[in-house]
């Protein structure tokens, strides 16, 4: 294809430009869901979670939405205005990057039991992709922190760090520009955020803190802040470290976080991407969310590439935005709040072994998604 040859790249970065530097988002409205499965009985107060449920950060609701994998919602909780992201840790609580701060939810009890206002000002607490506060968040591998990612609307973005015991700032650490994705090495020694503003993940060592800033940009950076072209989400590949950054369905930038370097691969799902995680066995799940004008690129899909780099391509209908697994790494749970026109309140649920696809309502506009 030739969306990205130079003289389409320069007309598609003057489309974005005009499009509020957007990178990634115009407002959004609704597509319409598949007719919804016969509902799920909400659960009692009081009554414990069952385990196998869904976690969603509701971008344009303000709660998290427990989800039941094959009926829907079940309950929900209010977190705080526009939740991105969220993490769970061993204990049951996730951590839940809002516009306000870091909700803590019980997900047992399926209570909020704190919110931790960053220590970064952020502006005015609004709602839409452009909106302060926290993106990218996730959980030391003892669960003795939480690093959350913070974009300072029109300036460099900081990650802050949290002890989750006294659910208090502790530190706060400068980073690139709209901290979409944040990453922990499996030892806990390193942190990697991901920004998409500035195409780059900034490696922070968890201590002392100290910080590298690595550029991962496969096209170039011409266009700056109106370019398409800039890396979302992160995936730590366990057999090596080396961090996985999906572009427009053609490349995968491969980059060694010790030395810097990047190696590039090919990719042919030739659609816009965005979420990205790992299956237990090596596979590579990248979310499509479309091309990014009509003509210039596929439609939406599930992109699921084995450590051997074949690939097959699941079309998905309507745009998505983030991926997490089923603990048998046999299903894909993808969601619909894409952050950029047409999102859907829902889930996609993946066969990974057929490529069926059925789709569930829950929650308003999901972004971030976790399997209980």
């Amino acid at each position: 294809m030739n969306r990205r040859a130079p003289r389409t790249r320069t007309a598609l970065v003057a489309l974005a430009a005009a499009a509020l530097l957007a990178g990634c988002a115009q407002d959004a409205t609704p597509s319409a869901p598949d007719p919804a499965p016969s509902a799920a009985p909400p659960l009692p107060a009081g009554a414990p979670t069952p385990q196998g449920l869904l976690l969603t950060a509701d971008f344009g609701g303000d709660t998290v939405t427990f989800v039941d994998p094959e009926r829907g919602a079940v309950a929900s909780v209010a977190v705080g205005r526009a939740p991105y992201a969220l993490a769970v840790g061993a204990d049951g609580r996730a951590w839940v990057a809002t516009a306000e701060g870091v909700a803590v939810v019980d997900t047992r009890t399926r209570v909020r039991v704190a919110r931790v206002p960053y220590r970064t000002a952020t502006g005015p607490v609004t709602d839409g992709e452009y909106r302060g506060g926290g993106m990218g968040i996730a959980l030391s591998p003892d669960g003795a922190r939480a690093y959350v990612g913070v974009n300072v609307p029109g300036t460099t973005g900081v990650l802050e760090v949290l002890d989750t015991a006294t659910r208090e700032v502790t530190a706060v650490v400068p980073v690139g520009r709209r901290p979409f994705d944040v990453d922990v090495s499996r030892d806990g020694a390193e942190v990697y955020v991901t920004g998409h503003d500035s195409f780059d993940v900034t490696v922070v060592a968890a201590g002392p803190l100290s910080t590298r800033r690595i550029e991962v940009a496969p096209y170039g950076t011409e266009g700056g802040l109106g370019s398409w072209l800039k890396p979302h989400y992160t995936a730590v590949r366990p057999s090596d470290g080396k961090l996985l950054l999906p572009f427009e369905g053609e490349r995968l930038a491969v980059v060694d976080p010790r030395t810097g370097r990047t190696t590039v691969e090919p990719m042919t799902a030739d659609t816009h991407q965005h979420g990205a995680a790992l299956t237990a066995d090596g596979r590579l799940l990248v979310v499509g969310t479309g091309a990014v004008r009509p003509g210039d690129g596929r439609g939406p899909s599930l992109t699921v590439r084995s450590p051997d780099g074949t690939e097959r391509v699941h079309p998905l209908e309507g745009p998505h935005e983030d991926v997490a697994v089923s603990r048998d790494g046999r299903t894909a749970y993808v969601t619909g709040g894409y952050t950029r026109d047409g999102y859907w309140n829902g889930i996609t649920v993946v066969d990974l072994d057929t490529g069926a696809t059925r789709r569930l309502p829950a929650g308003t506009r999901p972004l971030g998604i976790a399997v209980l």
